[in-house]
């Protein structure tokens, strides 16, 4: 494809030509894919991101520049959309790791009895969570779905998981902590 022919093409796309869009996605959707791969070693994350970034592509496709290479701006999509998934899970992992470090605190500080009740007391509180939050902290941290997965279950954002993840963390360390 010459110059001024992908000037046409991404002219196209901005247009919002169906053909256009879909033979992007036929003639970059392995590379973008194996680009992907190679970033994240995760083949349901590449996937996940490569699909975002068409999604945004086409929603954003108005704002497309003929004078940039639409290839440079689709890997540049995707090493973007990596590290911002990266920064997402690397915080809710903080959040983990905090709630299993204040568990095992408790853990080695209480006797057998003690532990039984803390034990009881945790899983009271995630009875009586709101039944959304609930269940989205079940398929989390009992099932071991990821975020990503959780959202798509559920079909809800993954921002919506993480907030109610948080929102389970809290109340339950809130409870604990009453108890002693």
């Amino acid at each position: 494809m010459n110059v001024e022919s992908k000037k046409e093409f991404i002219l196209l796309l901005k247009s919002g030509d169906e053909s256009a869009f879909t033979a992007l996605i036929n003639k970059y959707n392995r590379r973008l894919f194996a680009y992907a791969i190679s970033l994240s070693g995760d083949y349901s994350l590449a996937k996940d991101i490569v699909q975002d970034v068409f999604v945004k592509t086409f929603e954003y496709r108005k704002k497309l520049n003929p004078e940039f290479s639409i290839e440079g701006f689709l890997f540049r999509c995707v090493y973007n959309q990596f590290i911002n998934t990266y920064h997402k899970n690397k915080s809710l992992l903080k959040v983990h790791d905090e709630y299993v470090r204040f568990l095992n605190q408790m853990i080695d500080e209480t006797s057998n009895s003690e532990f039984d009740k803390l034990i009881k007391v945790v899983n009271d509180s995630i009875k009586n969570l709101p039944k959304r939050c609930k269940e989205i902290f079940i398929l989390s941290k009992k099932e071991g779905y990821t975020n990503h997965e959780i959202s798509e279950i559920l079909n809800i954002s993954i921002k919506t998981v993480e907030a109610q993840i948080t929102i389970a963390f809290k109340s339950i360390r809130s409870k604990v902590l009453k108890v002693n």
